[in-house]
């Protein structure tokens, strides 16, 4: 491997409570549904032969429960980061789809966020363009700081999904459909060298067919 260039491995959480319940949870810190925790075991196995020399993670407890078993296998300790956290959703925390759609409208809901993902900004949250660039320049800063090395990043969907449309040079408008959502506990690898990420893959899950492979997309 060249000695300049870092290897980074991204892991989508697995299938969360909120997940599970069709609620939007942003910075509302739940924890991994029971077959979260098994995708996760799942995908820590398919890559335990994969060199990791740091693991970090986002401090909520779906992201962090998805990179213990990454940790437990190679003995390392997994640092939480704040900066890696899901897009804040401010009024949608915490609220089932429904719940959004009621009260703020069925076009709200299915085209201004859904079908215009990259372009959205929740009422008194972040904007999703906006978290995808904090995400970047945390996952750039690790990078540097580890030059040369393999880093697991385990993050979100949504943050996940605006840092690869951004790195692979599309728009906030052409991320809607030019990305979609990584499913839960699937890993995207890209590198970075001299000030540039490179894209290798993206939501790789086949290994999880036999426990479930859930999109989620909210």
């Amino acid at each position: 491997m060249n000695e300049k260039r870092t290897k980074l491995i991204f892991i989508r959480h697995g299938q969360s409570i909120g997940n599970a319940l069709h609620m939007l949870l942003g910075h509302t810190d739940l924890d991994l549904s029971e077959l979260g925790f098994t995708q996760a075991r799942t995908t820590a196995e398919y890559l335990k032969n994969e060199r990791i020399d740091a693991i970090y993670s986002s401090d909520l407890k779906r992201a962090m429960s998805t990179a213990e078993p990454h940790a437990a296998l190679r003995g390392i300790t997994v640092t939480p980061d704040k900066q890696l956290r899901e897009t804040y959703l401010g009024e949608w925390e915490n609220m089932t789809v429904d719940e959004v759609i009621e009260k703020y409208g069925e076009k709200v809901y299915r085209v201004d966020w859904t079908e215009n993902f990259g372009s959205f900004t929740f009422p008194s949250g972040e904007s999703v363009w906006g978290s995808g660039e904090r995400f970047k320049k945390e996952t750039e800063r690790l990078a540097k700081e580890h030059e040369g090395k393999t880093l697991l990043i385990v993050a979100h969907g949504a943050v996940i999904r605006a840092f690869f449309a951004n790195i692979m040079g599309y728009t906030p408008e052409e991320c809607s459909t030019k990305t979609l959502f990584p499913t839960n506990a699937s890993y995207s690898v890209a590198y970075y060298e001299n000030g540039r990420f490179l894209v290798e893959s993206y939501s790789n899950d086949e290994y999880l067919s036999e426990v479930g492979i859930t999109k989620i997309n909210w």
